[in-house]
């Protein structure tokens, strides 16, 4: 099986999708999609994803599939980044469904507007700093106690909580107040070959 994979090497959302493959052995084709250019808005693209965000990966029988936590749930299916044991499977999703609300919006969309829109810090809305610290908070009681998100191994939760934390230094968060999720970032990023 080889994918499409449509992705914006910016995006950490769009990076998880590539950890995954990159993990599993998928062989894929890596097709840029400048979403700061718009390229998610042209016909084509959205054609592919109405929706016209990337990640989007298209497969061999030309179906498609959208966001990034389902997309590595589906490669991963079958493998040990998915537990075969129901209520760590069911961790995992937790792990995912919270990432996208309580992480994600406020983590990533804070180094998005620092770093490729150029806001200044007092343009900024206080609650992404606010909920971004939260988010890395939970993380750290955590990460206090356990090597990985889920068990005792890798699982899409960890790959998909690395992918805006290992960059939120450059939302302006200091990974240094948190010790443990630093610490398993770089355990993290040395188990995927970062």
């Amino acid at each position: 099986m080889t994918i499409t994979l449509y992705g914006d090497s910016i995006s950490g959302n769009c990076l998880k999708v590539k950890w995954t493959a990159d993990r599993l052995a998928i062989p894929y084709e890596w097709i840029e999609v400048d979403i700061v250019k718009g390229d998610t808005q042209r016909d084509e693209f959205r054609r592919l994803n109405p929706a016209a965000q990337v990640p989007t990966v298209m497969f061999e029988d030309g179906r498609t599939l959208a966001q990034s936590n389902a997309i590595i749930v589906h490669l991963a299916e079958g493998s040990s980044l998915i537990p075969e044991d129901s209520y760590w499977r069911a961790k995992m999703f937790e792990w995912l469904f919270w990432e996208q609300y309580s992480h994600e919006p406020y983590i990533a969309v804070r180094r998005f507007q620092i770093l490729y829109l150029g806001a200044a810090e007092a343009d900024l809305d206080p609650k992404l700093k606010l909920r971004g610290d939260q988010a890395l908070a939970r993380m750290e009681a955590w990460l206090e106690a356990a090597p990985y998100l889920v068990g005792q191994s890798l699982t899409c939760a960890d790959i998909s909580l690395l992918a805006y934390t290992r960059m939120a230094h450059e939302g302006g968060f200091d990974l240094t107040q948190f010790p443990a999720v630093a610490a398993w970032v770089a355990r993290m990023d040395a188990e995927l070959g970062l």
